[in-house]
């Protein structure tokens, strides 16, 4: 064991795993989609039910990925269970989706949550897509001049994200006076297409539970640990955003959570005024931005890699001879982001991640009955309970809210997936390109 060089490398055990995939889910999203919720699904028990039933579908996704984990450790996540459980094309057609539609949204959508808020705190005389835009490029430069994010700069933003959580939840719950009764009464009589409508935000604000899967050459005893830590994850975070949608109703009603696009803000400026509304502003804008950072760090680093394998262009798998970075893959990635922010409204921009996002989570969560049949005998560390309806009831749901995503928005769905099927000539391309 002492030979080998990966040993002191997997440091991260089961309290840091499980962070790791709290980390992956709690991002903007439960700072805004309680606003985009309450407008689809317009009354508090529909509001609860679609957070509820999005809870469901992250912990069976996270029972899903524990066990494709167990059974597959160490070959590189999401990623290597499409190409060896479906075929490779449908592993290239995941990152090509991510940088094109599923990354690239994500982050748009990520930095119109920091400018939302940045601009409730100082109220700048210009509009919220220039902020946004602003950050993504100031993140693009920052990272093309090598400066990396430590460990304990992502910490502190970590903390900073739970501190604001829990301030929303506790001023939410105890120090703002209850909403009043035109408040508290429900917004409209929501149907079932609403319903479906509100869980795109909802499985927005739960989605990255598999993202902890690609650190797992980092993970101590990464077969055990990891199935543990993204049930532990996942589960912390259902509740936690329960929590934060009972203090928003009580404190707004359905009614005002619909009115308010900022409704952090909104609570805390009834529970303590134009500071609290100041102070978690502040905390929402820097948390986001830092994880906005994260996700412009890593993320080229998959463009680089597929280019490193020849499934991509060359000039993206070059390294900057000064700085060491992926200076085109992250010029790439940025512009991308910067051109998605501008391309529509926030909740455009969550059709546009879902509907792909889902569709291939559904589809990496059926290559588990795959691997089953490939290795009947194997018994890993953690399955699936009630299998097989549980992975049914994922696959089923996610492909549900894929639909719901064509009716509500048909053209950003039409044109994410029409991004993703240039995918397939571009494969088609370099794969005969590197055999050549």
């Amino acid at each position: 064991m002492s030979g080998d060089p990966n040993s002191r490398r997997r440091k991260l055990g089961l309290a840091d795993t499980a962070l790791l995939v709290m980390g992956g889910i709690v991002g903007s999203g439960i700072f805004m989609n309680p606003h985009v919720v309450a407008k689809d699904a317009p009354s508090a028990p529909a509001i609860l039910a679609a957070w509820l039933l999005g809870g469901a579908v992250a912990l069976s996704g996270g029972f899903i990925w524990a066990e494709l984990a167990a059974r597959r450790p160490g070959v590189g996540g999401t990623y290597a269970y499409l190409r060896d459980g479906v075929h490779p094309l449908a592993g290239f057609l995941l990152g090509w989706s991510n940088l094109l539609v599923v990354q690239t949204g994500g982050m748009a959508a990520v930095a119109v949550t920091f400018a939302r808020y940045a601009h409730d705190l100082a109220h700048p005389g210009w509009h919220e897509s220039a902020t946004a835009v602003g950050a993504l490029l100031l993140l693009t430069g920052v990272n093309l001049l090598g400066v990396r994010s430590g460990g304990g700069v992502q910490s502190a933003f970590m903390a900073l994200k739970i501190l604001a959580i829990a301030a929303l939840v506790a001023c939410g719950l105890f120090l703002a006076p209850r909403a009043s009764s035109a408040e508290a009464a429900a917004a409209g009589e929501p149907g079932l297409r609403a319903f479906f409508a509100a869980m795109i935000a909802v499985l927005f604000a739960y989605g990255g539970w598999a993202t902890a899967s690609f650190a797992s050459g980092e993970i101590a005893d990464a077969p055990r640990t990891l199935p543990r830590a993204m049930l532990i994850g996942t589960a912390g975070v259902v509740g936690l955003y329960l929590a934060v949608n009972c203090a928003a109703i009580r404190a707004l009603g359905v009614g005002g959570l619909a009115a308010t696009d900022t409704p952090a803000s909104e609570v805390m400026r009834r529970a303590l005024g134009g500071r609290g509304a100041e102070a978690i502003a502040a905390a929402i804008a820097i948390s986001t931005f830092g994880f906005l950072a994260q996700g412009m760090l890593t993320c080229p680093r998959v463009y680089y890699a597929m280019a490193k394998d020849g499934l991509f262009f060359e000039a993206v798998g070059r390294l900057h001879p000064r700085t060491g970075v992926p200076h085109v893959a992250i010029v790439l990635q940025g512009v991308l982001a910067c051109a998605t922010a501008l391309s529509g409204t926030y909740e455009e921009i969550l059709s546009w991640v879902v509907t792909v996002d889902f569709a291939f989570l559904a589809l990496t969560a059926w290559t588990l009955f795959a691997f089953r049949r490939k290795d009947p005998g194997l018994r890993p560390f953690v399955t699936v309970p009630g299998e097989p309806w549980t992975t049914a009831f994922f696959v089923a749901t996610s492909l549900a809210v894929v639909g719901s995503t064509f009716v509500e928005h048909p053209a950003k769905s039409l044109l994410g997936w029409g991004l993703v099927a240039t995918g397939i000539p571009a494969y088609l391309f370099w794969t005969r390109r590197r055999a050549s």
